[in-house]
């Protein structure tokens, strides 16, 4: 899988992409990440991205020269599934998007700055918006990484237990079930005794149950009935 992040600033993503899970992933060939500083498409040579507000008001936007400059140059080389813009009021990223990009072999993530970029930009290049919650930042940069982070962790080989990512919280529309290590007590507070049971069905019983519990307490809206389960 490629991934591609347009950004003004990006330094601020080269530590967050060359550690942990998302490194090892790099390392074993799994996807291929590539960060685009989007001043190096601006058409002056202050390279300036960014204008005043048609209409007037607060703030500056990005203009539309240089993003579609990156856009169409990227393009030129692959055929891209998606053209995903980080903005605070697209729709709310969840579990089965994740899914649904990790399938994917080439997305290209537009992180946002100041008032957001040109609307013609979104109207006619952009294939797919992103929220990663009803916030604002001061750029899409953290979106792009919790996108790519999220994405990443899916792919095939990247977790040593693949099942891993399988029983993470929301796969099944449910948060996930406690867990616990050792010590099986600590300053008298003790492990539930099933988890200590050995008995695989139980166990799974006991945690399926607790993923509805906890459901229903941490996410009432999902309306979780274990009568559909």
């Amino acid at each position: 899988m490629r991934i591609d992040i347009v950004t003004l600033l990006p330094e601020l993503l080269q530590s967050f992409l060359h550690h942990s899970i998302v490194q090892r992933a790099q390392d074993k060939g799994l996807v291929s990440l590539h960060i685009h500083d989007l001043r190096d498409f601006s058409t002056n040579k202050h390279r300036t991205v960014d204008d005043y507000a048609y209409g007037g008001g607060a703030g500056m936007v990005l203009m539309i020269e240089p993003i579609v400059e990156c856009l169409e140059n990227l393009k030129s080389q692959r055929e891209y599934q998606e053209v995903i813009y980080l903005s605070p009021d697209g729709p709310q990223f969840h579990q089965g998007v994740a899914n649904e990009l990790s399938l994917m072999e080439n997305i290209i993530l537009l992180c946002g700055h100041y008032k957001g970029v040109d609307e013609r930009v979104r109207q006619h290049f952009i294939t797919r918006e992103i929220s990663i919650g009803d916030y604002v930042l001061s750029g899409g940069e953290l979106p792009a990484a919790v996108v790519a982070d999220t994405v990443i962790r899916l792919l095939p080989g990247v977790l040593s237990d693949e099942s891993s990512a399988l029983t993470d919280s929301f796969q099944d529309d449910l948060v996930a079930p406690p867990v616990y290590t050792r010590p099986a007590e600590f300053r008298g507070h003790k492990v539930p005794e099933v988890l200590l049971s050995g008995h695989q069905k139980n166990i799974e019983e006991w945690r399926f149950e607790q993923s509805i519990k906890r459901t229903r307490e941490r996410r009432p809206e999902s309306g979780q009935n274990p009568d559909k389960n």
